[in-house]
């Protein structure tokens, strides 16, 4: 399998995933939430992997930052996530990999930033009790 095609279906199920996460937040099941997130970011850093493979001496892999806009709402956060995701996913059919990578390195970027928020939430609720 060529690394497109491992970086295509990772993604694929990232969406899944993340679609499942969305269902969950729905539905308020915090821990399927979470669980969902998980796998999100785990194929994420898959993704970003693979990715890493394929530019092994690109400069601007390193030195590139990005500064998304992060919403404090983690379902607009999500959509968002699935918007970078789709993009990839386009950006990889159409060989623009370097493109997907930042779409994939944002949408990594925005799951971290919904885990650290459950984080937090869950810290709080334990310190409630």
């Amino acid at each position: 399998m060529k690394i497109n095609e491992k970086i295509s279906k990772a993604l694929k199920s990232a969406t899944t995933h993340l679609e499942n996460s969305m269902l969950a937040l729905n539905k308020k099941d915090e821990n399927l939430f979470a669980d969902s997130l998980w796998h999100v970011a785990a194929e994420l850093e898959y993704i970003l992997f693979l990715f890493s493979i394929t530019f092994p001496n690109e400069s601007d892999l390193s030195r590139w930052k990005p500064n998304p806009e992060l919403k404090s709402e983690n379902g607009s956060m999500l959509v968002d996530v699935g918007n970078l995701l789709n993009e990839a996913e386009r950006f990889v059919v159409n060989e623009r990999l370097l493109d997907a990578y930042k779409s994939a390195y944002i949408a990594r970027h925005c799951i971290l930033k919904v885990q650290e928020d459950l984080a937090k939430k869950k810290r709080l609720m334990l310190k409630k009790k």
